[in-house]
């Protein structure tokens, strides 16, 4: 069901772009986006990034052959530049650095306007359930890699 198309964001030709909203629960005691509020940012970004182009966490989980995959964060770098505080409105622009076996890189940025917030470079290994690095289905892998930026064509 696709009632709200803009829930997920949308696609761009750098990747993909979030509006996320800071809340009160978001924050710490100061009104300032507490640092682990952000990580979630990131995912529910990436998450939505990959249900735009067609890869869902559900049809993984059920897997085409009896065989269940998932996403698993490998590393994590953040960089945290410049505060959000409460009300304020961010983007999270999200784009794929590079896709080699089972390794996807991703580049993620928020930003308020024009203003860098936060940056983060994440890797993601895909497993079976039995937590086994694996490779996407073709199919999958296809629709990862329309995604590229232009620059890396």
């Amino acid at each position: 069901m696709n009632d709200w198309p803009d829930l997920a964001g949308r696609l761009d030709q750098s990747g993909h772009v979030l509006p996320v909203r800071v809340y009160y629960e978001d924050t710490d005691f100061t009104g300032i986006v507490y640092h682990g509020a952000y990580v979630r940012f990131f995912e529910r970004a990436r998450s939505d990034f990959l249900r735009l182009i067609g890869i869902h966490h559900s049809e993984l989980a059920e897997g085409d052959d009896g065989t269940s995959l998932a996403f698993a964060v490998r590393t994590m770098t953040l960089d945290f530049q410049k505060p959000a505080k409460i009300d304020d409105v961010l983007e999270v622009r999200t784009s794929l650095a590079e896709y080699k076996g089972a390794r996807i890189k991703l580049d993620q940025l928020i930003y308020r306007g024009d203003e860098l917030l936060v940056s983060v470079a994440v890797t993601v290994a895909v497993i079976s359930s039995e937590g086994r690095p694996t490779r996407l289905p073709s199919v999958l892998s296809e629709k990862l890699l329309k995604h590229r930026p232009s620059e890396q064509d």
